[in-house]
């Protein structure tokens, strides 16, 4: 399941989330335009899905050209336990040396909107929570994700009576 492929595609998916990251922060969403980040981070989807899909086509090309579904979705799920690892190390990376502050703008607004109450907000946003929340989300989001891609990418041999 832990091919080259698998490894090489789950840390450019990582360093592509940090990218993502910081220029949310740079861009002011963790901060000024706060309000449009719930709605913008979900952009992230696009660039994901075109790395699991590079990902996937490579996985083909190494086996010659043909890929079962099953090959292909074992590689996305691969792609996607990789991210799973090495997410919280992103997280931290991002929350404690890039933008140690997000988590108290977050609570900061979501308190002031009144969607959230103060205890509900900080038990959300916090290292912790994210963690856990990124672990998860790889998973899951991954596994849907790469079910779909390798619908879509499967190569697989044709047999004919003869």
């Amino acid at each position: 399941m832990f091919t080259k492929t698998e490894i090489k595609w789950g840390i450019i998916f990582s360093a592509m989330g940090l990218i993502w990251l910081t220029l949310e922060y740079l861009v002011g969403l963790h901060d000024r335009f706060i309000a449009w980040h719930p709605i913008l981070t979900n952009l992230v989807a696009i660039p994901s899905v075109i790395i699991m899909v590079l990902a996937i086509l490579e996985k083909r090309r190494v086996l010659g050209g043909i890929i079962t579904f099953g090959q292909a979705f074992l590689c996305g799920l691969g792609v996607s336990i990789v991210v799973a690892v090495l997410s919280p190390i992103t997280q931290f990376i991002f929350h404690r040396l890039i933008n140690p502050g997000y988590f108290e703008n977050a609570i900061r607004y979501g308190v002031a909107q009144g969607k959230t109450t103060l205890d509900n907000a900080q038990a959300l946003f916090n290292l912790q929570s994210y963690m856990i929340q990124s672990v998860l989300a790889a998973v899951i989001i991954g596994s849907i994700t790469s079910l779909v891609i390798a619908a879509m990418i499967k190569k697989e041999v044709e047999l004919r009576n003869i």
